[in-house]
Formats: structure tokens, C-alpha cells, sequence
């Protein structure tokens, strides 16, 4: 099985001159009229205790640019493994993905790993934050594994981003000092930050109850709208995928 790489992957001096060398792309290689992502027999197989289990076959698939996609399914149907391997944390069997305008399976891990502290933000239903950082901090991070940004400016642009979700007065909280629904705000302001032509969220309101749930979606549309991100989320909520522009169904590893 392929080796799952985390989005917070440390970037290294190589990973940051992929950025300029490769994904240029992001206003050079790919065309308005190109999808942002581009799917071709994607398959994905791993090996069980009774040999090899498909957990994907032969999926097509194409995104376009601004627009936003609900991938949904049962548990188990493999919604969660195409959304890994549409974001480049995972490798695929076979097949490929085009993200960006680039092939995925071309790219060694330096280059992903660009790809994901530049043009790609993520949410998680468990909000992946870091404990002994702060609100504040936690939103700069991606801004400093990136690079090319000053630490003032990269300040700035999260303060900016924590009042826009409404955290304004938190920015020097630690996550156990916020509740669920805070922070996940939190981590929509960190997928932001970077100002990702992609985000990818997976159950993004798992996590949390209807109420705050809903307002944390609300907030997540709005924050697409006004920063032109192309939306690609995972959920089992019904009225969240109705939503989207898109909806694909995953049944037994397949779009139906």
C-alpha cells in the first residue's frame, strides 16, 4: 500500500523552488476552460489478509474551475480514498489524476508536497490543529512551511482571515481553550490562508452539532465565493451535498 503523506508535510528548500518551477501552472499551464481536476480509470487496490482488495475502479472524473463538487457514499464505499488521491496525499494503483494541469503520478514528493502548501487548502472533520500553537499561529503555519512571505505579512493576512470567520478576539487562544465549532473556524481560516485554487474538505461538520454545523458550512460557501476557490468536499449530509454544484456517487469503489 502506498504511503499516506500528511498536508502539513514539512516543505523542504527543494519543495519551495518546485513551487516556481512547476506550479507556475496555476495562471501559465492551465487554460480557464481546462478542468481544474481530471480523472482517467483511477483505480486503487490494497492488500488485505485475503489478498488484494479494489478500494477504487476505473473511476473518470472531471472538476472544473470555481465550481463545487460533494463526493458521497456509504462508510466503506471509498469517497474518503478518492478525495486523498484527487488531493495527491495518496498514490493511486493505476489510472491517473491531473490536478492543476499536471499529471500527479509525474510528480516526485517535493513537487506534491508544493502542491499542497500552495495551490491546494484542506479541511478535516477533526480539525487537525496543532495543541501548543495558538489561533493565530496555527492559520501562519502554512504560510511559513511555504515560504516567501514575511512574518509580518503572514500575520497579517491570518489576522484577517480569523475576524473574517468571526475569531477575531481568539487569535491568541489555544485550541483547547475553543470549542468544536471555533475550532473548525480556525481550520477554514488556515485552508484559506494560502489563498488554495483547490480546497478539499472531508466531513468538514462531523465533528460538530447540526446547528454549529450548519454555520460553519454557511461560512465555508462564503469564504469559496469570495476567493474563487474550486470546493470538493466529503460528507454524508444530505442537505450540505445538495448544496454543490455536483454530486458523485460512490458505490463499492465505483461513480454511479
Amino acid at each position: 500500500m502506498a504511503t499516506t503523506a500528511g498536508p502539513n508535510a514539512v516543505v523542504t528548500a527543494a519543495a519551495r523552488e518546485a513551487i516556481a518551477r512547476t506550479f507556475n501552472l496555476r495562471f501559465t499551464m492551465l487554460n480557464k476552460t481546462d478542468p481544474v481536476i481530471e480523472v482517467r480509470g483511477l483505480c486503487k487496490k490494497v492488500k488485505d489478509a485475503t489478498g488484494e482488495l479494489t478500494i477504487l475502479d476505473d473511476i473518470d472524473l472531471a472538476i472544473d474551475a470555481g465550481s463545487s463538487v460533494a463526493i458521497v457514499g456509504a462508510s466503506g464505499s471509498g469517497k474518503s480514498t478518492l478525495l486523498g488521491l484527487l488531493a495527491g496525499l495518496d498514490s493511486a494503483s493505476s489510472g491517473s489524476v491531473r490536478l492543476l494541469g499536471r499529471e500527479l503520478t509525474e510528480l516526485d514528493e517535493d513537487e506534491r508536497a508544493a502542491l499542497r502548501s500552495g495551490a491546494v487548502g484542506f479541511v478535516f472533520q477533526s480539525f487537525q490543529l496543532m495543541p501548543h500553537l495558538t489561533a493565530l499561529e496555527n492559520v501562519t503555519l502554512p504560510l511559513e512551511l511555504q515560504g516567501g512571505i514575511g512574518t509580518r505579512e503572514a500575520a497579517a493576512r491570518a489576522r484577517g482571515l480569523l475576524e473574517q470567520v468571526g475569531l477575531g478576539q481568539r487569535t491568541g487562544h489555544y485550541p483547547k481553550l475553543l470549542s468544536g465549532g471555533e475550532q473548525q473556524r480556525v481550520a477554514l481560516a488556515r485552508a484559506f490562508v494560502t489563498h488554495p485554487t483547490v480546497l478539499f474538505a472531508d466531513e468538514p461538520t462531523g465533528s460538530l452539532d447540526a446547528a454549529t454545523g450548519h454555520a460553519v458550512i454557511d461560512l465555508m460557501f462564503e469564504m469559496n465565493r469570495a476567493h474563487g476557490a474550486t470546493l470538493i468536499l466529503v460528507t454524508h449530509d444530505v442537505e450540505l451535498a445538495r448544496r454543490c454544484d455536483t454530486i458523485v456517487t460512490i458505490d463499492a469503489g465505483r461513480i454511479t
